[in-house]
């Protein structure tokens, strides 16, 4: 039996996909899939009132990074008294979660003898990394064999779905817009999911870190942005709402072909798209249903994403 912390949401999906929600002990503050890890002790919190307008949390964590400091706080004392053997946490982003430094710290206050915990850190920039840290992670719990199993069965969903969209007509061109004020393109896994869902991504670049960008880069593309999706990191639908409404005052907004098309979007980037686990496959099936809905019906309107 294994003694398991989380850190970090998608790693919680994975550890559950696995097969070994039983053998968690502790969560971090965004884990809450599957629910039933709600009751698990939470051992991390944010530095800064997430609440607000994505303007507002910007400036929060900025001013936190600024004075060098950490986003996050874990709870070092609560860690120890759970002995964790195994902890997974990520390296990928100190804004998104806490960090791998931030782990490292709190486990380096244990004394007494007490055998150090494994860290396994997850580091997903491409579709590949995702299919890797699930083999990563089981490999850490003892079962890689599973690991290889539930990575095949994600990627066999999702080539099920690149198969599918060959027979689309055209391939939209697509803006995915992952923070909104200030403005960021999505990049990372989200460049390789929009082209596996048949359409043209038009800003953030695979395997690199989501770019800012200005509404004016919007505008010089406007004919060329067929369909635009939202999907602030961190935000549910409601929330996302609230802040699209911001971006359709803007007085050149309508210069957008996919404004004027009524192809606007919003997704849940909190459950989906930003969390780099098994239901990525997901996160391409509602990709697919936006970009191509006459391939697709739209089973996650609604539920993973809906018109702005």
């Amino acid at each position: 039996m294994h003694r398991i912390v989380s850190l970090l949401p998608s790693a919680t999906e994975i550890v559950c996909a696995l097969g070994f929600e039983e053998e968690m002990v502790g969560r971090s503050h965004e884990c809450d899939h599957p629910s039933s890890v709600l009751r698990l002790p939470v051992l991390t919190s944010p530095k800064f009132n997430p609440e607000g307008t994505s303007a507002e949390v910007n400036d929060r964590v900025k001013r936190i990074l600024a004075e060098a400091l950490a986003v996050y706080r874990v709870d070092a004392g609560r860690l120890r008294e759970l002995a964790p053997d195994v902890i997974v946490t990520q390296s990928q982003c100190d804004v998104c979660a806490v960090s791998m430094r931030d782990v490292e710290d709190a486990v380096a206050q244990w004394v007494g003898g007490m055998e150090p915990p494994q860290i396994v850190s997850l580091a997903p920039y491409r579709l590949h990394d995702i299919a890797a840290d699930m083999e990563r992670v089981a490999e850490a719990l003892g079962v890689a064999a599973r690991g290889r199993e539930l990575a095949h069965r994600m990627s066999g969903r999702m080539r099920a779905i690149e198969e599918r969209v060959r027979l689309a007509q055209e391939r939209p061109g697509v803006a995915c817009i992952e923070w909104i004020d200030p403005l960021m393109a999505a990049g990372n896994w989200m460049p390789e999911l929009v082209a596996m869902a048949g359409g043209r991504n038009l800003f953030g670049e695979a395997g690199i870190h989501s770019p800012w960008m200005k509404l004016e880069e919007l505008l010089a593309r406007a004919e060329q942005i067929d369909v635009i999706i939202t999907m602030p990191c961190g935000f549910d639908l409601e929330r996302t709402a609230q802040e699209v409404s911001l971006l359709a005052k803007h007085p050149e907004w309508t210069r957008l072909k996919a404004v004027r098309d009524d192809r606007v979007y919003m997704a849940d980037g909190n459950q989906f798209f930003n969390r780099p686990g098994p239901r990525i496959a997901e996160s391409l099936e509602i990709l697919a249903e936006i970009v191509h809905p006459e391939l697709f019906p739209p089973i996650h309107e609604g539920s993973g994403w809906r018109r702005a």
